[in-house]
């Protein structure tokens, strides 16, 4: 654990600095039409939803950064000086305990964004928001979201929907790691993960996979080694790969269906 918790610290100032890792500025990359002239393809599904003139003002304000492995998005207790919109690889947000300790409430990729607190004008972030799949994101200063929240009324709805699937997410998952089994909950977060990233690769060890599910390493091995005997998934050191995702399903607890179910009931009401 001591070992994961520096190699967060150590990788918090990439998603902070400056032009270090930037794959390229907004008004030079992507627009709601497709690729920039970088050769970046706009991907994040709250961006590509906007109506095209808040769109493509919104990402003009950004900056498109790469996002290494366990780069720190936002810190518990920290202020909140960017947003981002992931535009590929996955996110886990986590609570922190006192002790150091943490366990995963919630997941986000190109379907959502970090740093909802600012929504509601709050500051500081009351979690950790890590990347725990590299990729990357449409970078803004808060102060631009904020402003952009005031002239864009389409931008605010959009931002406090996903706020409620986040929302949702944390409920769900705390249900999930108190009275489901570590294979159930293994299934479970391998299917919402493949809904996020796409494709059947889930590029993560199980000391990672432990991290996440709040459980011991060991017990994650038994777990995938289950899934793995019963031809759900395959192992391959430092990459875990779906084979039969339906089967899969089968083998999650009930959590997924029921996120998967009110997601879009939700999606359903609100067209």
């Amino acid at each position: 654990m001591s070992t994961m918790l520096s190699d967060l610290r150590r990788t918090k100032a990439a998603a902070q600095a400056g032009s270090d890792g930037a794959v390229g500025a907004g008004r030079n990359g992507a627009a709601r039409d497709g690729a920039g002239r970088d050769g970046h393809v706009l991907a994040n599904e709250i961006l590509l939803s906007l109506p095209r003139n808040v769109c493509n003002n919104l990402v003009s304000k950004t900056q498109l950064i790469k996002l290494p492995i366990h780069t720190i998005l936002n810190e518990v207790n920290q202020p909140i000086q960017y947003l981002y919109f992931i535009n590929a690889g996955l996110a886990s947000v986590l609570n922190v305990l006192q002790d150091g300790k943490s366990v995963e409430v919630g997941l986000t990729g190109r379907e959502g964004f970090v740093g909802v607190p600012v929504i509601a004008g709050f500051k500081t972030s009351p979690t950790r928001v890590i990347m725990q799949i590299e990729g990357t994101a449409y970078r803004i200063p808060a102060k631009d979201l904020q402003a952009a929240l005031k002239a864009f009324p389409a931008l605010e709805k959009k931002l406090l929907k996903y706020s409620q699937e986040l929302a949702l997410q944390a409920g769900q998952i705390a249900a999930c790691n108190r009275v489901h089994e570590v294979d159930e909950r293994l299934a479970r977060w391998l299917l919402m993960s493949q809904d996020r990233i796409g494709g059947s690769l889930i590029p993560l060890t199980q000391e990672f996979l432990a991290h996440m599910l709040g459980t011991r390493r060991a017990s994650v091995t038994v777990a995938a080694g289950m899934l793995q005997k019963a031809g759900l998934i395959s192992y391959v050191r430092g990459q875990l790969k779906i084979e039969d995702r339906d089967r899969l399903e089968s083998a999650s607890c009930e959590c997924y269906a029921t996120l998967t179910r009110q997601l879009s009931a939700w999606k359903s009401e609100s067209e």
